[in-house]
Order: C-alpha cells, then structure tokens, then sequence
C-alpha cells in the first residue's frame, strides 16, 4: 500500500507555503468552503503520480501568481520500497515558454516521470468529469487513455506521435506539399502507431469490463464499457498487421479529402468510449444526471480494483466534492466501498456533515486551518 504522509506546497496555486503532516493511511477529508484550495491539495497528491495531474494543467498555469519563486511540492510516501521522498516542480532552468516539470526521487532526478508509477498511481473523480457523457469524444478519449497509462506508460507517448505525424501530413496536404515519400512516411507512423494505440484501449476496456463485473453494487450500476471505431471494429476481424496495411491504404486514399476536411477520415482519433447501463440497456448519455454519477463513480471504482487487483496495492483515490451530489444511502455505500479497498482516498467537501458516518474512521482537515497556518512553514 502507498500512502502520502506529508505533503508540503510551495508557490503552488493559492499557496506560498503549506504542510500537512502525519497523514492517515486511509480516509482523509478536507473540508472548507469554497475558493480555500481543497482541490488544489488533491491536484498537488496527484502530481506525485506520473502524468499532468487531476486538472492536466501546463506547468506555468499552476505557479503561484504573486510570487516569482518556482512552484514545488514535496512529499513523503510509505511504499513497499520503504519510505520514499518524492519532489517536484517547475524546473527553474526551463527557458520562458518552453517551462519544464522537475522531478526528483530520493533526491536523484527521474529522466522520466513514468517511474513514478512504481511508488504511486491515483485514480480521481472531479466535478468537471461529470459531464463525461455528453461532453465530446475527445474527452472520453483522454479519460480512458489516462486510465490505459496507469497500465502502459508508453501509451502517452504513443498518442503524442500520432497525434504529431497526423499534424504534419495535415500541413503538407494543405499546403499542396504532395511530397509522396514524406506522406508515406508519416501515414507509416500514423499506421504503426494508431494500431497501437487502439489495441491498448481495445484491451484495457476488456480487463476493467471484468473488474467492474467482478463486483454488483446496487447504489453504483453494472456498465458495459467498450471502444468504438473503425479500427477497433477491424482489430476484432482480422491481425493486427492486416488492420495497419488497410489504415495505411486508407489514408494514402482519402489525402485528397483529408486536404480539405483536415485530420484523417479514419484512425483513433476518431474513436469513442462508449458505456451502457447494463440493467436498463441504456446509453450513459440518456440517463438521469444521478445515474450517470452512479455509472462514473462505478467505473472509477472498477479502474482502482483493476490496478489493486494486477498491482497487489491499491491507488491512492481522489474524490472531489463528490459526497454533495449523492443521496445519504450512496454516500453510505461509497464510504463502506472505500473502507474495503483499504486505500488512502481523499476526500473534498464544503459541509463537514455530509462525512458524519465515518466521523470516527476518518482523518479530518480544515483546509481554512492550512491556509491560515502557511505562512509558518519555512
């Protein structure tokens, strides 16, 4: 099991500096009213795990604003390695407008933050998330490929250069560059990478189907979770490498469209993740708001019994404000579902008696208190 024990921000958001010590190795809850920086705590847990954190924020956008010091924060983790220290910041040789992320273990720096993943993974559910299902197919795409590199850290990569390759053959084709060597090099790519990209997802979906199965809970509803699109249906009928020869025929096809419409006609890019209430045989998109909540909670919950289940430990959880939008019944369900993955989960919430159940159980935080008590931590 990894937990956070204490935490300390610099600079960070709201804060010039805070600390929270001697942290619970389970349920921790921050409340406060609005604007005193409860999300920006879950953000700053999250940035201790591989990725751009809960909010995907650039690194200059969470620099204290009114302080010209670079941002940092530091924490220390219990791990199955032992206690590990873990930093990170902007990174103050970075030049202006190209600001890099630091990070360092131990006090050695990582030259890849995907090493992270080897003392902490989070799983998170923020109130922009809930929307999910009616937003775009691009957001569902970043939320399933987010939860694909908790498992392959190599996935981000791989979405950064197809999504590059694609830019580049978009340029040439609109700018009437029909170089055919530089365009098949880069439908190559697109190719070799897509299929990759889509088989991960393909495969991910699969494995958080059974662990979403693997548990039937009547407050958070059994979803059918699978990707759509083209490549995905291709990858289901025929070898990998028949699919990245067809992905590559299609494009070389579809340049003369491709020049007008932009992007490619076919690919990832296009994809979708789709999720059905099981026990209503209904999209996610037409049901009730509180069932889409239900339906999402389910899935974060399904996506930490995953990473438990393969990892032999449990994420740490962030859950923000998510108790203000569940009845009493499900909130009771959440917070026993929570006590049995024996995980570290924070969680964020404005009226401290929406946690009165687990008043005992629970480590509590004002987050007024931290804020006020910044300005005493050296």
């Amino acid at each position: 099991m990894s937990t956070v024990k204490q935490l300390k921000l610099y600079n960070f958001r709201c804060y010039e500096s805070a600390a929270i010590n001697d942290l619970s190795n389970g349920l921790i809850v921050l409340h406060g009213k609005n604007g005193v920086g409860k999300t920006n705590i879950l953000e700053a847990v999250s940035l201790l795990s591989s990725g751009r954190g809960l909010r995907s924020a650039r690194v200059m956008d969470i620099q204290n604003t009114a302080i010209s010091r670079p941002w940092a924060i530091a924490g220390i983790l219990n791990t199955s390695y032992g206690q590990v220290r873990i930093g990170t910041g902007l990174d103050p040789k970075s030049r202006k407008g190209r600001e890099k992320r630091t990070i360092r273990v131990n006090g050695q720096t990582l030259k890849s933050q995907a090493k992270l993943e080897e003392y902490l993974s989070c799983v998170w559910l923020t109130p922009q998330m809930d929307r999910l299902f009616m937003d775009s197919g691009r957001e569902r795409r970043k939320f399933i490929d987010r939860m694909v590199f908790t498992f392959d850290s190599g996935h981000s990569g791989r979405v950064i250069r197809y999504e590059n390759a694609m830019s580049q053959r978009s340029k040439l084709l609109r700018d009437g560059q029909n170089d055919n060597n530089w365009l098949s090099a880069l439908e190559q790519q697109m190719a070799e990478t897509g299929i990759a990209i889509a088989a991960a997802r393909l495969d991910f979906c699969q494995r958080l189907q059974a662990a979403n199965n693997s548990k039937i809970d009547k407050y958070f509803p059994k979803a059918r979770i699978f990707i759509k699109g083209n490549i995905e249906e291709l990858l289901w009928s025929m070898p990998a490498i028949e699919v990245e020869d067809k992905f590559k025929y299609e494009l070389k096809n579809s340049r003369e469209r491709d020049a007008i419409t932009g992007g490619s006609v076919i690919g990832p890019h296009k994809s979708d993740l789709s999720v059905i209430y099981e026990a209503k045989k209904m999209r996610a998109d037409q049901c009730s708001t509180g069932e889409q909540k239900a339906l999402l909670i389910g899935i974060i919950l399904a996506h930490t019994r995953l990473i438990k289940a393969e990892r032999k430990i449990p994420p740490i959880i962030l859950l923000d404000e998510v108790a203000a939008h569940l009845d009493e019944s499900r909130r009771n369900a959440l917070y026993e579902i929570l006590n049995d993955l024996s995980a570290q989960c924070w969680l964020t919430g404005t009226d401290k008696a929406l946690f009165s159940d687990i008043e005992k159980s629970a480590q509590f935080i004002d987050a007024e208190q931290i804020k006020i008590q910044e300005q005493k931590i050296i």
